[in-house]
């Protein structure tokens, strides 16, 4: 089941947030989203255990989308691409006009899922990541 994120929601995505990224968002960050009002953050759970989650920033028509992550044990089973799926069908209910992210240039198999998911290259950023530093293609979803 894909949801809002909630308080009870925080440990787990933090925990996710360690696995997955070199530079990942501390319990703080995350709570602060809860009642943004310019932000979205959903939570795919089964069996009453989070194993990924999908956060997005709201600007102006736009929704820009900070991470995606899927626990490592269950990627490559549509998780990802079923997260990405309800956030866009939300934002474009929602009246948004286009998505967008960044992603490593090395990261392939989040590429694919991307492209899949309707999103194109439309430009980079140099130097855009750290540990390690890398550059990051820009990528877009339009109505």
């Amino acid at each position: 089941m894909i949801r809002k994120m909630e308080c009870r929601d925080i440990k787990s995505v933090a925990r996710l947030e360690q696995e997955c990224f070199s530079q990942p968002w501390s319990e703080r960050s995350l709570e602060q989203e809860i009642d943004n009002p310019d932000s979205l953050f959903l939570v795919y759970e089964e069996k009453q255990e989070i194993i990924g989650y999908i956060g997005m920033y709201l600007i102006m028509d736009e929704a820009d989308i900070t991470n995606i992550a899927v626990l490592e044990s269950f990627r490559g089973k549509g998780y990802g691409t079923k997260l990405l799926m309800e956030a866009a069908d939300r934002i474009f209910k929602g009246g948004y006009q286009a998505m967008t992210l960044e992603v490593r240039k090395s990261n392939g198999p989040a590429i694919h899922l991307y492209e899949q998911a309707g999103f194109r290259v439309e430009g980079e950023r140099k130097n855009f990541y750290e540990s390690p530093r890398e550059d990051a293609f820009i990528m877009w979803k339009r109505k």
